[in-house]
C-alpha cells in the first residue's frame, strides 16, 4: 500500500498483479477509502467496477470511450477509475492506451490475476505509461501481524538483524531467544496452510480446506478454461499434481511429458502459463564459466504452500511429514522473493557431482550462499556442499537457517550465521 501511495499524483496507470484471492480487490477498496479519507477526493470521482461482470465487460468492450465518459460530470476535476479483473478485456492494452491519451484527468488503476494478459497484451501498448505492482499471498510477517501483534514486534526486531547482515554485511551478537519456539509454532502453521488471506483469517481447518479448494477450482475454470482457452483440463490438472509432488526438484521436461501423457513443448508451454498466472515459481541455477556446474534445468516451487498441500491432500503437521525440509525450503524462497529489491538475484547452486546449496543470493559482486536446515542444532555445523561452495567462491557472508538455533562460525574468511528460519 505504501508503494501505491508514492505515485498517486502521477498520471501513469497502476497495474496490480497477483494470484487469485491474494487480496487485490480488497486492496482497491482500501485505496478507495484512502483517497476519500486522506486525500479528500470526492467519492463521486472514484469509480470502481469489475470486468468479471459480463454486462459491464460488454459495454466497456464495445465503446470504452463512451463508457468512461458517462461517469465524468466535471471534466476539470481529477477522477480515479479502479478496474478489477482487467484480464478479461480483449485488446485491453490498446483500449487503455486510447483512454489514457484521451483523458488526462483520469488515474487508471487496474488489477489482474494473469501476468500473461497484463504483461504481453497490455504492457506492450503502455510502455512508459504503466507502473506494475505485485500482490502475493501474505508473507510470514503479514501472517504474524494478523495472528499475534506481540510476536510480530518480536519478529520485526530479529528479522531486521538478519536482513542487515545479508544486505549490509552488518554483524550482530548471538543472544538467547526466549520467543523462538512460540514463533516457530506459528511458522509451522504458515508452512502447512500458506498465506491466502481468507485461509489465514479462518481458524476452522475444514473451512481452510474448502477455501483452498475454491481457489484451485476458480483458477482452473476462470484463468485456464475461460481466459487461456485450455480445453484439456484433465492433462493440466495431472501436470499440477505431478509438480506438487516434485517441488524443489530439477525439472525434467521429458519425464513430465511421459508422466502426463503430453509432449515436451506442451509441458514447457503449460509451465510458462503456471508461472505467468502466479501458481508456481521457477528457480534457475547459479553458475560462472565453470564446466562442472549445472547451467540449464530450473527447479519448481509453489507460490503458496497451502495450495500445494491441497493438491497432494496432505495437511499433516511438519513432524509427521517426509517432505518437511522441502516445504520449508519452498517458504524460504517465497520469503526471499518478497523481501529482496529487484537488484538481487536468487538462484540455486548444483554441480555435476551433485554438490548443492539451496539458494545463492547475488547483488553486484556480493554472493551469499543460503542453506536451509530445518532442524534443532546443538552447535554450528556445515555440510560438505556448503563448504565446497565457500572454498570455491569465498563469500564474506553465509546463512544457514535452522529450526530454533542461533549461532555463528568462521570458515576461512566467511562468517556463517545460523538463524531460525522463521526470522527470514
Amino acid at each position: 500500500m505504501e508503494d501505491l501511495k508514492k505515485w498517486l499524483a502521477r498520471r501513469e496507470i497502476y497495474a496490480i498483479k497477483g494470484p487469485r484471492q491474494s487480496g487485490k480487490t480488497t486492496l482497491l477498496k482500501i485505496l478507495k477509502d484512502y483517497l476519500i479519507e486522506k486525500e479528500k477526493v470526492n467519492p463521486k470521482n472514484i469509480i470502481f467496477f469489475t470486468l468479471e461482470d459480463r454486462d459491464i465487460l460488454d459495454k466497456f468492450s464495445q465503446d470504452p470511450k463512451s463508457f468512461i465518459q458517462s461517469f465524468i460530470f466535471a471534466p476539470e476535476e481529477k477522477y480515479y477509475f479502479l478496474i478489477d479483473e482487467f484480464q478479461y478485456l480483449q485488446q485491453g492494452g490498446q483500449r487503455l492506451k486510447l483512454l489514457y491519451d484521451l483523458f488526462d484527468n483520469i488515474k487508471f488503476i487496474i488489477t489482474g490475476s494473469s501476468s500473461l494478459e497484463l504483461t504481453d497484451q497490455t504492457g506492450k501498448f503502455l510502455v512508459g505509461r504503466l507502473f506494475s505492482f505485485y500482490l502475493f499471498p501474505l508473507s510470514f510477517a503479514e501472517f504474524l501481524k494478523v495472528r499475534d501483534q506481540r510476536l510480530f514486534r518480536v519478529y520485526q526486531e530479529k528479522h531486521s538483524l538478519v536482513w542487515d547482515f545479508i544486505t549490509k554485511n552488518r554483524g550482530f551478537p548471538v543472544k538467547k531467544d526466549i520467543f523462538v519456539k512460540d514463533l516457530d509454532r506459528y511458522f509451522q502453521e504458515y508452512v502447512i496452510w500458506g498465506g491466502y488471506p481468507e485461509v489465514v483469517k479462518t481458524k476452522d481447518l475444514e473451512t481452510k480446506r474448502m477455501i483452498l479448494k475454491n481457489i484451485y477450482d476458480t483458477y482452473i475454470t476462470k484463468d485456464i478454461v475461460e481466459l487461456l482457452k485450455i480445453t484439456d483440463t484433465f492433462r493440466f490438472r495431472n501436470l499440477l499434481g505431478h509438480l506438487a509432488n516434485q517441488i524443489g526438484n530439477l525439472v525434467n521436461y521429458n519425464n513430465l511429458a511421459l508422466d502426463t501423457q503430453s509432449y515436451f513443448q506442451e509441458v514447457k508451454r503449460q509451465l510458462s502459463i503456471l508461472n505467468e498466472t502466479y501458481l508456481i515459481s521457477t528457480l534457475r541455477p547459479f553458475f560462472t564459466n565453470k564446466a562442472t556446474e549445472l547451467k540449464k534445468n530450473p527447479k519448481i516451487y509453489f507460490v503458496d504452500t497451502g495450495l500445494r498441500n491441497y493438491l497432494i491432500s496432505n495437511f499433516n503437521s511438519l513432524d509427521q511429514r517426509m517432505d518437511k525440509g522441502i516445504l520449508v525450503e519452498n517458504i524460504v524462497l517465497q520469503q526471499l522473493k518478497t523481501s529482496f529489491e529487484e537488484n538481487w538475484q536468487i538462484n540455486f547452486w548444483r554441480t555435476l557431482a551433485k554438490a548443492e546449496v539451496d539458494f545463492v543470493l547475488k547483488a553486484n559482486k556480493t554472493i551469499i550462499p543460503l542453506e536451509v536446515k530445518y532442524s534443532s542444532f546443538r552447535e554450528p555445523k556445515t555440510s560438505r556442499s556448503l563448504q565446497s561452495f565457500i572454498s570455491g567462491y569465498e563469500p564474506q557472508q553465509v546463512i544457514v537457517t535452522t529450526q530454533d538455533f542461533w549461532g555463528e562460525k568462521r570458515v576461512r574468511n566467511s562468517l556463517i550465521k545460523f538463524v531460525p528460519t522463521c526470522y527470514l
